[in-house]
């Protein structure tokens, strides 16, 4: 059986994590795990996404912020 511990959150987080269950039983242990998981991975994308705009920026893909305000016509 897994460790548990007891944890104390505001009744607005509690509340919070209620709405974010996606079927009614799901523990609130659960919805947490899926949060992590989830940032994890947002983290690793948004690694990769810098990587790639670093290496475009080295390259000379870019557009300035005067370049394309001229070419929008601000």
């Amino acid at each position: 059986m897994a460790e548990t511990t007891t944890i104390q959150v505001k009744q607005s987080t509690k509340e919070a994590l209620e709405k974010m269950k996606i079927y009614k039983r799901e523990t609130y242990n659960e919805v947490l795990e899926r949060l992590l998981e989830e940032v994890q991975e947002l983290n690793e994308e948004t690694k990769k996404e810098i990587e790639l705009a670093r290496k475009a920026v080295e390259g000379g893909r870019y557009v300035t912020h005067e370049d394309l305000k001229k070419e929008l016509g601000f």
